[in-house]
Formats: structure tokens, sequence, C-alpha cells
């Protein structure tokens, strides 16, 4: 999976990348089909946001998170990716 993550009035750290990185390959367990995923990561006054659009076959999945920690919504940006994919391979099982 290639992971691209960009930072919008935010220096995007080496630990903050890693972290990322190492949340988004945990999706890979439950979804073995994902090509890409792009993460943009962004400071308004103290709103941390994280949004990100994963690419599986012939869908884009997308979710967004606010927080005043970026780790937090870093976090929760993953816990609805996650969720998304879960009910995404479902229905794909379900009609099957």
């Amino acid at each position: 999976m290639q992971i691209n993550i960009s930072g919008h009035h935010v220096d995007v750290t080496s630990p903050m990348r890693n972290y990322c990185e190492n949340k988004l390959e945990k999706l890979s367990r439950h979804y073995d089909n994902i090509t890409n995923a792009q993460v943009i990561l962004s400071v308004e006054k103290l709103i941390q946001k994280a949004e990100a659009r994963v690419h599986i076959n012939g869908h884009d999945l997308c979710a967004g998170s606010e927080d005043k920690d970026m780790y937090a919504a870093i976090d929760a940006l993953t816990d609805k990716l996650d969720r998304q994919l879960k009910k995404h391979k479902e229905k794909l099982q379900n009609h099957r």
C-alpha cells in the first residue's frame, strides 16, 4: 500500500508520519486490496484535522476527523476508515 502524507499549515514530523503510517498499515488486516492512501493533516486555530482518502478496487473511501490533539485525530480517522472497510467487505460478501 502506498501512503502519501501531506500537511497544511503544519510541519509533518517523522514521528507523526511514522504514527500515521503504522495506523494505516493496520487497515490492511481487514482488506488486502488497498492500493493507496492519501492523508492530509491540517491545523486551523486550535483544531487539529486529519482527512484521508483510501483507494480500493474501484472505490474511494473518505473520512475526516477533528480533535485538539493530532494523534487523537489520526486515531479517530483510522477508526472511521476501519468501519468503512468492514462495511464494504460485508457488502461484497453478501452480494455473492
